[in-house]
């Protein structure tokens, strides 16, 4: 389902308007110099303005991130995230917070903004890309003022994230890691949630081990439920909680999201779906914590217990390419 209204807003870019980007070099030096080589490189070839900053520890992004979207702002710019989710989310945050227009270099293991998107996965294929893109307001969910546009989930899969990126530090990143790291996580032991939901004003009761809110088509898409990616279209968000109580059923269901295709399901015995605007998740089976652990766009957080889940008001100005138009039948 294609979203008129913003197909209808989509605008150019100026096409003088300096780049300012922010690479994350967490992977091996010889491929951070070669993603920076090949950046610069199209770049310069297109005789482009940019200043391109690297972020060498993860807990300098966000002060980083906050520069270059202010003189992205104050300069008609625009910040350009290279990276996987959970760098464009930090990225993403600063554009939406100083108003500036908003490019993606997707280099993460699933890639599912960009993808979503139709943004190219190979480098020099998306920098030529952003040089062609036009503006595409996109919408960004929030959950306790912290923003998301993937998905963001408590329970089981926050735990699973924190394994699989323990593993991957370890064994390397490969979705083959990726799966028997969620494997693993899965035959620990784990606690059923106790959920009690307050969704657009409506109360309503869960238990699950999992609790996943989705902002992300073609996730929605993967996962199986065609009715959840069409109401991300129409400005609402996606929940989703597997019911099923074996290891055996969620064993299923987790290796599938790990692997990033989670196949389609029987909706009515293994998950609890519906689409919201606003919702509050209150935690009931944190004992006296007042916190609880949330995973967003890959990224974890403790966050106050209850948690308050909507879409922004403000959009993402996202530089995206024009789709290609269908063949002629």
């Amino acid at each position: 389902m294609i979203n008129l209204t913003h197909a209808m807003t989509a605008t150019a870019a100026p096409p003088d308007a300096t780049f300012f980007i922010a690479l994350n070099a967490g992977s091996g030096h010889s491929e951070t110099d070669e993603r920076r080589s090949t950046i610069e490189t199209v770049l310069r070839q297109a005789g482009r303005k940019f200043e391109l900053t690297m972020i060498d520890e993860p807990g300098t992004i966000d002060d980083i991130a906050a520069r270059l979207a202010q003189q992205a702002a104050d300069s008609g710019g625009v910040l350009v995230a290279a990276g996987g989710d959970g760098t464009i989310n930090a990225v993403a945050r600063q554009a939406v917070a100083h108003g500036c227009q908003f490019g993606v270099l997707p280099q993460g293991t699933f890639n599912y903004f960009g993808r979503t998107h139709g943004i190219p996965e190979d480098l020099s294929e998306a920098v030529h890309a952003l040089l062609a893109a036009r503006v595409h307001p996109v919408q960004v969910g929030v959950i306790n003022d912290r923003v998301f546009l993937v998905n963001a989930s408590i329970g089981l899969y926050p735990k699973m994230l924190e394994e699989r990126e323990a593993d991957k530090k370890q064994f390397g990143r490969s979705r083959l890691v990726a799966a028997l790291s969620a494997l693993k996580t899965l035959l620990s032991p784990h606690q059923r949630l106790r959920l009690v939901l307050q969704i657009d004003g409506k109360p309503q009761r869960l238990r699950t081990a999992t609790f996943f809110v989705g902002n992300n088509r073609l996730q929605m898409e993967q996962i199986g439920i065609p009715p959840l990616s069409d109401a991300l279209e129409d400005g609402r968000l996606a929940a989703v909680a597997p019911r099923t109580k074996g290891k055996l059923g969620m064993l299923w269901l987790m290796l599938h999201g790990a692997l990033g295709r989670m196949g389609r399901l029987n909706q009515a015995d293994e998950l609890t779906t519906f689409s919201f605007k606003q919702m509050e998740v209150q935690v009931r089976s944190l004992s006296r914590r007042r916190q609880v652990k949330v995973a967003t766009d890959g990224e974890i957080t403790m966050m106050d217990n209850p948690l308050e889940i909507h879409v922004m008001d403000e959009q993402l100005l996202l530089l995206k390419p024009e789709p290609k138009p269908a063949a002629a039948q």
